[in-house]
């Protein structure tokens, strides 16, 4: 990490940039690969399959069979954790849906407002180096709870065409049952326009490499709609004094063994616990399994010493983190300062893991300073509000002069003549 002592604050803004890759150069070859699936459909998604992954497929879908064997090549240590996580995600969850709430805006004119699943949602899980079952637990639970009727999921197979077990006992619980081993672009082209084997959805969720991203970019702008703008994975540790060096490193390093593109950021008071957390950082890398990702990622990440707490959450605030932790004294004082964080870990004992995996928070956050004006995935994620109103006679009566001359004003005749034809009507009666 680089470490960086109380720099002025003109200097902020450059330092809470993340490290860019041009993406536009990918989308001349996403293109093709779009149009190669509206073309030749699920011929395309297996020539792909064979180019891109490697491996020849007899069939793009996961069979019955494929999904009912998975259960027994988990062991029951996993299950069980899975299990929990499928139930503390549920109960969270469940928690945000709003009741309609019919309200009379003035006598005889009722507004109200209801959530209705989106029919049609895919979902995209990596299956490469880390087959991230939790994201499906993530964007499958909720979906269920808001009531999608029908859920795709694609997953990139292995070399031998098979889709990891995890993934496939999580989708069993989910009851997702068209599983499609596709994975890259020609996964989201396949979700989005369709195929023989692939029904076009309405909205695609999921996270993937940088051909992932930039296909959900171009299918968003194809009138599909996206889950979040995607980015790499980040981390801010807000850390003191009172901050165990070796679980702020632990939880820097979590962030950063995601790739070598992720960033992972200390704010600190304390140039001695900066110290402190450097040496916890050189000693546990070294023995993890993804030290080369995790190290690769540490070059593009910074340690920055503050002058106090107040400072530290306004450089956060300005960086806008996906993940923000508070390693402090007295955190819950700090809490009515959070402006812009996808997800909050509070305290010694809340590692962003948890968020990650089991506590019930979601995971699938918004990146890139994207915190600023998005939320991360939720129940809402997967419904729209539809508006509804109700005007009686009486209540058109009572409105009716102000849309009336808020539609003169405009110079829309006919939307002041809806109106006025109503109320001719009533009053003769």
């Amino acid at each position: 990490m680089r470490r960086i002592i109380t720099p002025p604050q003109e200097q902020w803004p450059a330092l809470t940039r993340r490290p860019t890759k041009n993406l536009a150069e990918l989308e001349p070859g996403i293109e093709q690969t779009f149009q190669l699936v509206q073309e030749q459909g699920d011929a395309a998604l297996l020539q792909l399959a064979e180019r891109f992954d490697g491996v020849t497929l007899e069939r793009l879908l996961v069979s019955p069979e494929e999904i009912a064997a998975a259960e027994a090549k988990l062991p029951l240590v996993l299950k069980e954790a899975i299990l929990q996580a499928f139930s503390n995600i549920q109960v969270f969850h469940t928690q945000q849906a709003e009741p309609i709430q019919q309200v009379e805006t003035m006598p005889g004119v009722m507004c109200w407002r209801k959530s209705v699943a989106i029919e049609k949602v895919g979902l995209y899980i990596p299956g490469g180096t880390a087959p991230l079952f939790s994201t499906l637990l993530m964007l499958g639970v909720p979906a269920r709870i808001a009531g999608c009727r029908e859920l795709v999921l694609c997953t990139p197979p292995s070399k031998d065409g098979s889709v990891h077990p995890a993934i496939l006992y999580t989708a069993s619980l989910l009851e997702i049952t068209r599983v499609v081993k596709a994975g890259g672009a020609q996964a989201i082209a396949a979700m989005a326009f369709g195929t023989e084997s692939v029904p076009a959805v309405y909205k695609i969720f999921g996270p993937g490499n940088q051909y992932v991203t930039v296909a959900k970019q171009l299918v968003s702008k194809a009138g599909v709609a996206i889950d979040l703008p995607a980015g790499p994975s980040e981390v801010l540790v807000m850390a003191d004094e009172s901050a165990n060096p070796a679980f702020v490193a632990a939880d820097l390093l979590s962030q950063a063994e995601h790739g070598p593109d992720s960033q992972v950021v200390l704010l600190t008071n304390s140039e001695s616990l900066l110290s402190k957390v450097e040496l916890e950082l050189e000693a546990q890398l070294a023995v993890l399994p993804r030290a080369a990702f995790a190290a690769k990622a540490l070059d593009n990440s910074v340690g920055i010493v503050l002058e106090s707490v107040a400072e530290m959450m306004d450089f956060s605030n300005l960086y806008a983190p996906e993940h923000l932790i508070l390693s402090i004294l007295n955190f819950e004082e700090a809490l009515d300062s959070i402006i812009n964080a996808g997800s909050v870990f509070l305290g010694n004992y809340s590692p962003e893991s948890a968020g990650d995996y089991a506590s019930g928070t979601n995971h699938t956050l918004p990146t890139n300073g994207y915190a600023r004006a998005y939320s991360g995935a939720s129940l809402d994620s997967f419904v729209k509000k539809i508006t509804f109103q109700h005007i009686t006679p009486a209540g058109l009566q009572q409105i009716g002069g102000t849309i009336e001359t808020m539609a003169a004003a405009e110079g829309l005749e006919a939307h002041k003549n809806a109106v006025t034809l109503r109320l001719k009507e009533v009053n003769r009666v």
